[in-house]
């Protein structure tokens, strides 16, 4: 992701008299993009799809970032089309790119690829464009949409019934009765590494029931390797934050960010959990504004304990998105520590750690 921020911002640098586009936000952080929106960057569309600047008025001479969740082969193949090349400045994950690159392979390996992910993101809708290419391709949610599929694998369900669940998530080629037999899967690379596991060893062992064991490999294709590692150390670094306990959790992150939102619910499993997008969701030590995942911005009441650190111990769990600048969390865990009244004990704790660098002018 730094990387990505890094190359918009030479991209602002090395074009001072052109129009600079993002194809959509850069990463799922306000912060950053607010700030590339005040330096002249414009979106030209939203993290759905819907446009906000018509492609035909694009000039050959304007520049457009690919954002580091990429784009579709229609969209890099129109930008071509109009005179602009989209690989001067695209920020496409390499993650990303591998899973691109995997889809293709078990394409023309003969596998048909069922991709883990939510449908309406940009990284998924990238994916599902690129793996269709080779390979007949299936977007599936979550485990509760795998055990479906794993249904209709096994010959539980008429396949008559496969639009009834996932109509207008698979392309065009794809014929059930015929692809689920020879399947790799996938996944949007925020997705929750674990979840993506569950799902790959639940279609397999629908797969193994099918058609058995023997010559299970020419059924099912092994692509482990295509998880991300950073979103999975980022997990597994959760869930050791988790084992060592705490009173309650703060996670940093953009409220559209799918890695941050995973934390979420990896930790609110174990404490009350707050998502906050900045140090200022941090009202005072009574009021806290932040994201319920299953209701929406909310302001709560009485979210950290009364009495201060030292006269009441707390153990409070910080962590952040894939996205977060290091500075956001910098800030928070200060403003945390002016809430517990031991500002002056964290600011010389920190002493042996660099400050956050400073944002650009």
């Amino acid at each position: 992701m730094e990387n990505a921020i890094e190359i918009a911002y030479r991209a602002l640098e090395e074009n001072p008299d052109h129009r600079v586009f993002l194809l959509s936000e850069m990463i799922h952080n306000p912060h950053v993009n607010q700030d590339l929106i005040e330096r002249g960057v414009r979106f030209m569309m939203k993290t759905d799809g819907t446009p906000l600047f018509p492609l035909e008025e694009l000039r050959p001479d304007d520049v457009v970032i690919v954002p580091a969740f990429g784009t579709t082969v229609e969209m890099f193949e129109c930008l071509a089309e109009l005179g602009i090349n989209p690989q001067t400045y695209n920020t496409t994950c390499p993650f990303v790119e591998k899973v691109w690159n995997r889809s293709g392979q078990l394409g023309r390996q003969g596998y048909a690829v069922v991709i883990h992910g939510r449908d309406t993101h940009e990284e998924t809708r990238a994916t599902f464009s690129h793996a269709r290419q080779d390979a007949p391709s299936l977007i599936i949610r979550d485990i509760a949409e795998a055990e479906t599929l794993a249904r209709f694998i096994r010959g539980e369900v008429d396949f008559a019934e496969f639009d009834t669940y996932f109509v207008g998530r698979y392309s065009m080629d794809f014929v059930p009765e015929q692809h689920l037999a020879r399947i790799g899967v996938v996944n949007q690379t925020t997705m929750l590494a674990s979840e993506t596991q569950t799902i790959s060893n639940l279609l397999k062992k629908a797969i193994e029931a099918r058609y058995g064991s023997a010559d299970l490999k020419t059924h099912f294709a092994d692509t482990r390797d295509t998880l991300c590692y950073a979103t999975e150390e980022n997990q597994n670094a959760t869930l050791g934050l988790m084992d060592a306990g705490g009173d309650l959790a703060i996670v940093v992150g953009g409220y559209n960010s799918s890695n941050t939102s995973h934390l979420v619910e990896l930790l609110e499993e174990r404490m009350p959990t707050y998502y906050i997008k900045d140090a200022e969701e941090m009202i005072d030590a009574a009021s806290i504004r932040h994201l319920d995942l299953h209701a929406g911005v909310q302001t709560s009441r009485d979210w950290l304990p009364a009495g201060t650190v030292s006269e009441q111990p707390l153990e409070i769990v910080v962590t952040s998105g894939a996205s977060c600048p290091d500075a956001l969390v910098f800030k928070v865990l200060m403003r945390l520590a002016e809430l517990c009244v031991v500002a002056d004990r964290m600011e010389s704790s920190l002493d042996a750690f660099p400050p956050p660098p400073a944002a650009k002018s």
